[in-house]
């Protein structure tokens, strides 16, 4: 059945299908308007001036007075000395005009309205190119932005695009108060979904040099709330994957809980896609940094690009061997060798020859501060090495709470320690689930004992009971896992707990016992950073700064996971902090950087990268006493409460 319509319905209905284009056909409306209501006006003054004509004023001088007073009423006024029947056209003009012009004022301000609502929501579409993508929102972008900010510093007009779900303005607002400090890299931020291919065009994906994937949810989330997680960057790894299409040089950096999705994810594609399991990183950074003092200063300007940073760099060799060339860089220690194959060898031996096609893994200060000589830079003296080693025995470690990650610091822990060493678990007031899981832990230990102990760490008597001074190393975590983790009540438990610690290590010292044991915690939000260190704890690692610089380092480039592998698995090599007494007969002893590290070269090929003055270790200003790659012809007195930062098989 047809529908029946009149002419004006038919009318209106093409004019509200007209105007419902958009503000280009209102405008387009009004100028027409404008133009019927000119042509209008005109031929009225025509007929008036053919009736009662005006000698005066000729008809074309009469088309111009029409116009004035379309475009200003004020104008009106010129035909005071006109016949009356003129009048009545100016005060048609003056009306018309009014209307008119009313409405083209409206519609600019609804115009700009629209235009500055969508600059707000974020859906105008990004003509960056070579820029950096964050995809997500979460605590970790600031940490982000902050080490891009660095690593950018020495680029032409870098830019790095956040795209999330989040609203443009509120994401605007949070950045204002914690990334101030943008230094030459500028920031744009679009709202919409991270896995949508429409929001990928929006931010100009395929032209960008590498994208950040960021989970959804935080390491304490329920396994419903992981899982959805990984599933929404799955989708994102896979639109960016289609988005950016055949390009080799696009990475992505991809957080994923499950070791399973995080196969999934490698296999969308191999050559662009690098996935972080964060949790695991840092508790394997935990382990190590607990069991030698100094170290989490160390990895601290290791995985930031405000110090020095790791980097591959490519020369020709002409057949040197790995500990000659060690020499031949007035900045940088060279600590391991990329074959052609992309195999990583960390603490290669010095007499490794080094072929054309290799590139060395070298810790520098900066890129463009690498420049590999021909002649040695400086030639060391050839000291004696005393043939000392660290004895291993069996050892105890405290840890007080629990969290996610302590299952696998307590498996990494085992591997460094000798058979029947002792992990004794601290929690206020266990559930049996919490019971559950400390068993399960337990059972799956073979080397070492591991022990539940029904304490509250926050009861300065009860923790005083634990002797915590009688372990080798004391880790502390959340003191409430079993309910949802708050950053900033999690560590200000964790103040109390190294303020009660700060108060036993005193009355100790008051006693003449020398306390030796090392104490590491894990601080959820860098702005308690320096409440941390008033709290009398160097060895301190910050969660979301650590992981946001390896995110940000893996993006500039993600072969740098290799070596952060090699590194953190117990099986390989790693740094440790070793006491200088391991090196020299007698101290103190003054001696050059290149000195040191021809040193540690006679030690089985160990890397020096640094050292560590005691003296020092007390003040945030000289990095807490730690140096790292300083001139090699830098002299440094070493007393014998002094260490040397190495890259070693093993602590002995």
């Amino acid at each position: 059945m047809s529908i029946k319509a009149s002419w004006r319905e038919r009318l209106r209905y093409r004019v509200d299908n007209f105007l419902a284009k958009g503000s280009g056909s209102l405008f387009l409306a009004l100028f027409v308007s404008f133009l019927i209501a000119f042509a209008i006006i005109i031929g009225v003054r025509a007929v008036l001036n053919y009736l009662s004509p005006d000698p005066d004023t000729p008809f074309f001088q009469q088309i111009w007075l029409t116009y004035l007073q379309l475009t200003d009423p004020g104008n009106m006024n010129q035909d005071n000395t006109t016949p009356a029947a003129f009048k009545i056209g100016a005060v048609i003009a003056g009306m018309t005009g009014v209307i008119i012009f009313s409405s083209l004022i409206a519609f600019l301000n609804t115009a700009l309205n629209q235009a500055i609502s969508r600059l707000k929501q974020g859906h105008t579409r990004v003509l960056e190119t070579g820029h950096t993508l964050i995809l997500g929102w979460g605590p970790r972008v600031g940490e982000i932005l902050r080490e891009l900010a660095e690593a950018n510093e020495s680029e032409s007009d870098p830019v790095v695009t956040i795209l999330a779900e989040e609203e443009k303005d509120k994401m605007d607002a949070e950045l204002a108060t914690t990334f101030r400090d943008r230094k030459n890299t500028r920031l744009v931020t679009r709202n919409g979904s991270t896995a949508s291919l429409t929001a990928l065009e929006l931010v100009n994906a395929p032209d960008a040099k590498s994208a950040i994937v960021l989970a959804t949810c935080g390491a304490a989330a329920t396994p419903a709330e992981k899982f959805a997680s990984d599933a929404r960057v799955i989708k994102t790894v896979l639109a960016l994957d289609t988005k950016v299409g055949q390009r080799d040089d696009f990475k992505i950096v991809a957080e994923i809980f499950s070791s399973r999705n995080r196969q999934v994810v490698q296999d969308i594609s191999p050559e662009r896609v690098v996935v972080v399991d964060a949790e695991e990183i840092l508790a394997k950074i935990m382990v190590q940094t607990s069991r030698t003092s100094g170290l989490s200063v160390v990895y601290a300007e290791l995985l930031s690009f405000e110090g020095c940073e790791f980097y591959f760099y490519k020369a020709e060799w002409n057949n040197i061997t790995f500990g000659a060339m060690q020499y031949h860089f007035p900045d940088g220690v060279p600590i391991g060798i990329r074959k052609a194959d992309g195999k990583i060898m960390v603490r290669p031996e010095p007499t490794a020859i080094l072929a054309d096609d290799d590139e060395i893994v070298i810790v520098a200060q900066d890129d463009s501060t690498i420049d590999y000589q021909q002649q040695p830079v400086v030639k060391p003296q050839d000291r004696p090495l005393p043939s000392k080693k660290f004895e291993q025995r069996q050892e105890r470690m405290l840890v007080l709470g629990w969290s996610q990650k302590a299952p696998i610091i307590i498996s990494e822990y085992s591997d460094y320690v000798l058979e029947g060493s002792k992990v004794d678990v601290v929690i206020s007031d266990p559930s049996e689930q919490m019971r559950a899981k400390v068993e399960a832990v337990a059972a799956e230990s073979d080397t070492i004992q591991v022990n539940l102990i029904d304490k509250n760490p926050l009861d300065g008597d009860e923790l005083l009971s634990l002797e915590p001074f009688g372990y080798d190393n004391i880790i502390i975590l959340p003191q409430r896992p079993d309910d949802e983790m708050n950053a900033e009540r999690t560590d200000s438990e964790t103040i109390v707990v190294l303020l009660h610690l700060r108060r036993i290590s005193k009355e100790l010292a008051e006693k003449g016992i020398t306390v030796k044991t090392k104490i590491l915690t894990e601080v959820l939000d860098s702005q308690n950073q320096d409440l941390i260190s008033r709290a009398g704890v160097n060895d301190f690692l910050i969660s979301d700064r650590i992981v946001s610089m390896i995110f940000a380092q893996l993006s500039v480039d993600p072969r740098i996971l290799d070596v952060y592998n090699d590194l953190f698995e117990e099986a390989g090599s790693e740094i440790y902090v070793k006491p200088a007494s391991l090196y020299f007969d007698s101290l103190p002893q003054r001696c050059t950087f290149a000195d040191l590290m021809a040193l540690a070269q006679k030690r089985n090929g160990e890397v020096c990268i640094g050292y560590k003055l005691k003296s020092l270790e007390q003040d945030p200003s000289s990095n807490f006493g730690v140096t790292l790659i300083p001139p090699k012809d830098t002299e440094v007195n070493l007393s014998a409460e002094d260490a040397l930062v190495v890259v070693a098989e093993d602590e002995r």
